[in-house]
């Protein structure tokens, strides 16, 4: 059994949303947001670019480094 080295926490994609450039965004079941890019050759993701893709990566496990980070001082 190998170990996964991945920071941050897995997450499911529960659902999409555009920034305001248009950019994708995945939305987490944490409630944080991840992008999506499809930017080649750097970013390979057309699937992000129809709604159909967008539907078949519903569920699909994200790495959330943001639950990872600790939290704000609230001083």
């Amino acid at each position: 059994m190998t170990s996964d080295t991945r920071p941050g926490k897995a997450q499911p994609i529960r659902g999409f949303h555009q920034d305001e450039q248009g950019d994708w965004v995945a939305d987490l079941a944490c409630g944080h947001g991840q992008h999506v890019r499809h930017r080649p050759p750097w970013e390979e993701r057309p699937w992000v670019t129809t709604q159909a893709g967008r539907a078949q990566h519903i569920g699909r496990i994200l790495y959330c480094v943001r639950c990872e980070e600790p939290p704000a001082n609230q001083d």
